[in-house]
């Protein structure tokens, strides 16, 4: 796992590492600085020209010893102070008396030369602790990044790029657009976070000096990027005497006329998933259309007609004896009712239970229905539906997709796996996960039904929470990387990620 910090919690880092552990802050800048230096000339063209852009604050700081290495390794530099040179920190100043000691003095940001093609432009305007949009000089400047860039010249940030606020992932206007951002130590959530990620270009973490001992001190909820190796190794090898009822029995409760795509789905991805058995429990008149899909699935009709409610209770406690996971939701017939079915099905068994589509939309109506579960509970919601479970405006989920999604898991007491770009799984102890895979062909139906599967398979076979959660959302974005690869963008569809499931678990042997 990939530890994420705030902005805040990159403040109380650095003080903890230069308190607790003696790594002095000019130090940290110098680590930061030369980084960044390395960050440009990577992207640089054959006797291009760096323009340094600086601010007052210690991200200026940051930018002045980058000139300063680049002047060492003999590039042609310019630089230019944004703002009021008054207010530079005392880093920051003794990094520009540094830098004057190369002959380098910076120029007023009008009298700059142009750039264009093989020239790099350092934006070291602004760190992490931007509140409010660029005004002034500073939009001035950050308007003539982007002609910059888009004449020819390569934009590298420092941190995040000037404009975009740390936290939150969401861009102020104006807001640069980089080519490469350097995370200092630490990536933030606007590296991993949509909007942000997209502006901030390739991303490169460099170690500054903090050491990891340095995040024990942070307060605030724990975020953690998720890495292909953690998504892997959550998974065992299968033993060879292993057998069916070693992996698990899934009951997906899921389906209806015209909906029976999304109870296969479900079943389908469980199989591919590595569950033992799967077994789909609807109304008698979609169940054969249900198995028609796969021989492998087994079918259970749940008696009586129309939307579910209190009257299958008895059913369903009997369909899910023997198994090991429930998945409930897609493409059920939905009543007046069937949040408060839910309510009593979970506080009367003890199986993990993964809640998606009208499932979610039937307990938004009360949610005390999830607090009385017995067994741990997963919900699945995008974007709309958890604006419906929030009681918000689906731009307000976006806006605030951590903290949504944490509120709901901790309120709750169960996991929350929000999905969307950068799909975020939260868990009821404060701690959120950020998905890394997955791609705008995935943006067509059917796909939330595949990762409902995948997560119900997973906790079929004894995988606790949030790691069965967090593996699964890995694995299907990985699937549909994979297959985009052959299908492009735009032909993918959400079977395709039934095939992607088989290349992920090849690729991990598994």
């Amino acid at each position: 796992m990939q530890r994420v910090l705030t902005a805040n919690q990159m403040r109380e880092a650095e003080k903890a590492a230069e308190e607790q552990h003696g790594m002095p802050s000019g130090l940290l800048m110098e680590n930061a600085g030369r980084a960044l230096a390395e960050a440009a000339r990577s992207v640089a063209g054959q006797g291009g020209r760096f323009t340094v852009l600086c601010g007052p604050g210690n991200n200026g700081g940051d930018g002045l010893v980058a000139a300063r290495f680049l002047l060492e390794g003999g590039a042609r530099v310019v630089v230019s102070l944004v703002g009021d040179t008054g207010k530079l920190t005392l880093e920051a100043k003794r990094n520009l008396q540094a830098l004057e000691g190369f002959g380098e003095s910076p120029r007023a940001f009008e009298a700059l030369p142009e750039a264009g093609p093989g020239d790099v432009v350092v934006d070291a305007l602004f760190g992490t602790g931007l509140k409010r949009a660029p005004e002034g000089l500073f939009a001035d400047a950050i308007g003539t990044v982007a002609r910059w860039r888009r004449a020819g010249a390569k934009v590298v940030a420092a941190d995040v790029p000037s404009g975009l606020q740390s936290d939150t992932a969401e861009p102020f206007s104006p807001c640069v657009e980089a080519d490469v951002t350097v995370a200092f130590g630490f990536v933030k959530p606007a590296h991993e976070l949509e909007p942000g990620a997209s502006l901030c270009g390739d991303v490169r973490r460099v170690d500054i000096g903090l050491g990891g001992e340095s995040t024990r001190a942070v307060s605030g909820a724990e975020l953690f990027r998720v890495e292909e190796k953690d998504a892997r190794e959550a998974l065992p090898k299968r033993r060879a005497d292993s057998h069916k009822g070693t992996y698990g029995h899934v009951l997906v409760v899921a389906g209806s006329p015209g909906k029976t795509g999304a109870a296969a789905m479900v079943a389908l991805s469980a199989l591919r998933s590595g569950a033992g058995l799967v077994t789909v429990a609807t109304r008698p008149e979609a169940l054969p259309w249900v198995m028609a899909h796969s021989p492998e699935i087994m079918g259970i009709p749940l008696p009586g007609e129309g939307p579910l409610g209190k009257g299958d209770l008895e059913a369903l406690k009997a369909a899910l004896e023997g198994k090991d996971a429930l998945v409930m939701g897609p493409g059920i017939p939905r009543g007046p009712e069937t949040g408060a079915l839910i309510g009593d099905l979970l506080a009367s068994v003890e199986v993990p239970a993964v809640l998606d589509a009208d499932a979610l939309n039937a307990v938004a109506e009360d949610l005390k229905v999830l607090r009385e579960a017995k067994g741990p509970v997963v919900l699945t919601p995008h974007p709309g539906e958890m604006a419906r479970l929030w009681g918000r405006t689906t731009k307000d989920v976006q806006a605030h997709r951590v903290g949504v999604a944490l509120n709901l898991a901790t309120s709750l007491n169960c996991t929350v796996v929000l999905k969307g770009s950068r799909t975020l799984i939260a868990e009821a102890g404060g701690r959120v996960f950020i998905n890394p895979t997955g791609n705008a062909g995935m943006a067509t139906g059917g796909t939330g039904d595949v990762l409902s599967g995948v997560c119900g398979a997973l906790l079929a076979q004894g995988i606790p929470l949030p790691k069965a959660a967090w593996t699964a959302v890995y694995a299907h974005g990985l699937a549909g990387d994979l297959m985009a690869q052959q299908r492009g963008l735009m032909g993918l569809i959400a079977t395709d990620l039934l095939v992607g499931l088989g290349h992920v678990w090849t690729r991990w042997a598994r």
